[in-house]
């Protein structure tokens, strides 16, 4: 923009695309305001957003020439844009507990939430048990047995300790029950959903009791075929259906093995293969779009499996079925001779029992397949109740699937606190989607980077309301800071909450909260009991309060993390070759972390070689395997991804060695590529740029060196940039 406030004028307001007669309204506002507070840029901004100056249906341009005009030249880290208010501070979850609490634990020390949220999270990591003790006092988990105690050292195999050790429960069962704690009572709406197509009709609504009949039903059909401990699949999108078939094998006793439905056939195998799984639930089809894409013939091309097949419209599928498949009408029909079909006793189990076998990248051929138990939910749904402040009526929506972490977190977050959860079934790409938003009024709006990307260039939710949202969470990828004011500025500059951790840890370890000011694509503080240090290229800490850029690395006592892999040594994964800090062998993450001035955080990709591509994490290995035999003129690829300078999703690049006398353009082998990794990988990957090089760098040792390529590639994106 390249102009101060001060400079701005009315003619600039026209330029970004208001009526003169609102300019003028404008510029005697915007003058109020700096009579008021002055040029302080942090209080101008706090300003401007208060007196809502700034409307939804204002132009971008005008949200764009204020926001960056106020912050022009500012150098004390990320630019603010969201404050938090003291009063509407002790309201939030994670305010309250402190005003209950923090005067007995700090005594005179304590001031007020914002004040003392950081003495507060220092507390809660070097205290867990304290913390973890008045946490649970918040959910309605219930225990048939109660821990012994939060947490027990006495197993010393456990670097992360034991985690409410002796206690027995089944977490679904506090999905699907009723609460006196909570207000969950039985007619309370536990989902609201509407098919992609009919945008006019009413919102559909389950209540918790419809919840709980039909989730026991489908247990009850379980026990039916399988044998207790069978694992099984879910692929398909997060319908209503998936959710009631989720829930059910875990109440019954099973695990459930998470695949993600965008995944091409041999994926879908390799996931099958790894957790030894007995059978699967799919669609017959996908609906995106008005168009059907099928999903039963990847599944069954991907593993002879007894599949259990769900119609994606109306009542029944619309595909032949293999003899040994059956219709999701047929399945439930199994228990109709039942006397009370409706009812279930859950499953107990310890709380160390897997329910779900969920998958992330490794950085070889399979990728880690990474167990939940009952812990794991517990953790995710805590930190959406700290530091997303879901509460008791609000309704959160998050486009996502089971196959993806953030399935179950949303899933668990919900169910656990008495919100509700809001399902689009189709795509979120369109005003449809927006316009459920909207119908269901969403209170909390997940989102993925590359999303609001779309939203803010097709222009497709123009015209809708979203204001009765309080908040947006951004998890997946790297944020675009334009992105992000866009998406705020839909609703009057309410706070996005970045989330950023892994599937091994059951949730974030830096997220944003209420309790702090908050900057677009930065994090504002450690998870809630999380402690992690920075560290130099020589493995040392950085200090707690130093501007830095260096491997984020973990305390190994981190409520829900892992202490198990099923195809790949947990020990070498995390904790091999770590250093020690405070007597603490820290656990491996490996992203690369930025602290500014100012404490905030911002991720700087990751330390191995995996890359994020649209949200979705994969291995430069799984990408060149690919690409090695996409044409016969390629002996070597090496596969690297960069983010923009701006912000944004990390972009792939191909480098490219041909073999001699081979001779093919990198226009050809970009279609080549990105066609193979489309179809043998995820029809959501696509190939930014192909380079043919004479070879590529190795280390002594003939290790690739992706680094030095990355770097190249980098350079080339900034180039790309600035033109």
């Amino acid at each position: 923009m390249g102009k101060s406030i001060s400079e701005v004028g009315m003619e600039d307001l026209v330029r970004a695309g208001v009526g003169e007669e609102e300019a003028k309204w404008l510029m005697a506002e915007l003058k109020a305001a700096i009579a008021k507070v002055g040029f302080s840029q942090k209080e101008l901004w706090r300003e401007v957003t208060a007196r809502k100056l700034l409307k939804p249906s204002h132009p971008h341009p005008l949200h764009q020439l204020l926001y960056y005009s106020v912050y022009d030249n500012y150098h004390n880290g990320p630019p603010l844009y969201w404050f938090p208010s003291l009063n509407e501070s002790r309201y939030t979850n994670l305010g309250r507990i402190m005003e209950i609490h923090c005067p007995k634990l700090f005594g005179a020390q304590y001031e007020d939430p914002i004040s003392s949220f950081k003495e507060f999270q220092r507390f809660s990591v070097q205290h867990p048990e304290i913390y973890w003790s008045i946490v649970l006092k918040e959910l309605p988990i219930h225990f048939l047995e109660a821990p012994k105690c939060i947490l027990d050292f006495s197993d010393k195999s456990k670097r992360g300790g034991n985690w409410l050790p002796g206690s027995v429960l089944n977490i679904a069962e506090s999905c699907v029950c009723s609460s006196n704690y909570s207000n969950k009572q039985d007619d309370c709406v536990a989902i609201v959903w509407r098919e992609e197509g009919k945008d006019d009709k009413e919102v559909n609504c389950m209540t918790l009791k419809q919840l709980r009949e039909q989730v026991m039903m489908a247990a009850n059909a379980l026990d039916n075929m399988f044998s207790k401990g069978d694992e099984i699949a879910i692929d398909m999108p997060m319908t209503v259906t998936a959710v009631v078939i989720y829930l059910a094998i875990v109440l019954a006793g099973f695990v459930v093995v998470s695949i993600a439905d965008s995944f091409a056939a041999q994926e879908i195998a390799v996931r099958l293969r790894v957790s030894n799984a007995k059978a699967i639930f799919t669609q017959d089809s996908i609906v995106r779009g008005g168009r059907r894409f099928p999903l039963y013939s990847r599944v069954i091309e991907a593993a002879p499996l007894k599949a259990i097949v769900i119609p994606a419209t109306g009542e029944d599928v619309q595909v032949q079925l293999r003899n040994q498949d059956l219709s999701w009408k047929d399945f439930l029909a199994s228990v109709s001779h039942l006397p009370r079909p409706n009812y279930y006793f859950p499953v107990y189990q310890t709380i160390e029992s897997v329910t779900n076998i969920l998958f992330s990248s490794g950085t070889t051929g399979d990728p880690k397949a990474i167990s939940w138990t009952h812990l794991s939910p517990i953790r995710c749904t805590a930190d959406s109740w700290a530091h997303l402040d879901i509460q008791f009526g609000d309704v959160f929506c998050y486009p996502t699937n089971l196959g993806w972490v953030m399935g179950p977190v949303l899933l668990y977050s919900c169910f656990l606190t008495g919100a509700t959860l809001a399902l689009y079934h189709g795509s979120p790409l369109d005003h449809g989607f927006g316009k459920f938003v909207q119908d269901a009024g969403v209170t909390l709006l997940g989102t993925v980077p590359s999303l609001v990307k779309t939203w803010k260039s097709t222009g497709c939710m123009k015209g809708l309301d979203w204001t009765r949202i309080r908040m947006f969470a951004s998890t997946g990828e790297a944020s675009n800071v334009d992105d992000d004011l866009w998406l705020s500025s839909r609703v009057y500059y309410k706070p996005i909450i970045e989330c950023c951790g892994g599937t091994e840890l059951s949730s974030s370890y830096i997220m944003g909260n209420l309790l702090q000011p908050q900057a677009f694509g930065a994090f504002s503080s450690a998870t809630m009991s999380t402690g992690f240090v920075i560290l130099d290229e020589d493995g040392r800490p950085y200090p707690d309060d130093q501007a830095c850029v260096g491997e984020i690395a973990l305390f190994p006592t981190y409520m829900g993390a892992t202490d198990r892999l099923l195809n790949a040594d947990h020990e070498k994964v995390y904790f091999e070759g770590m250093p020690t800090y405070k007597d603490m062998q820290l656990r491996r993450h490996g992203d690369i972390l930025k602290r500014t001035i100012g404490g905030y955080l911002v991720v700087n990709g990751r330390a191995d070689d995996t890359m994020n591509l649209g949200g979705i994490k994969t291995s430069s290995i799984e990408i060149e395997r690919v690409c090695d035999s996409a044409d016969e003129s390629v002996l070597e690829t090496a596969a690297v991804s960069a983010a923009p300078p701006n912000g944004g999703p990390e972009q792939l690049a191909i480098f490219v060695v041909v073999k001699e006398g081979m001779n093919i353009s990198p226009d050809t082998l970009k279609k080549r590529f990105s066609r193979a990794i489309q179809s043998n990988l995820n029809p959501l990957f696509k190939v930014r740029w192909v380079k043919i090089v004479g070879m590529l760098p190795r280390t002594a040792s003939n290790k690739l060196l992706r680094r030095v390529l990355r770097e190249q590639w980098k350079q080339h994106v900034q180039i790309q940039s600035k033109l």
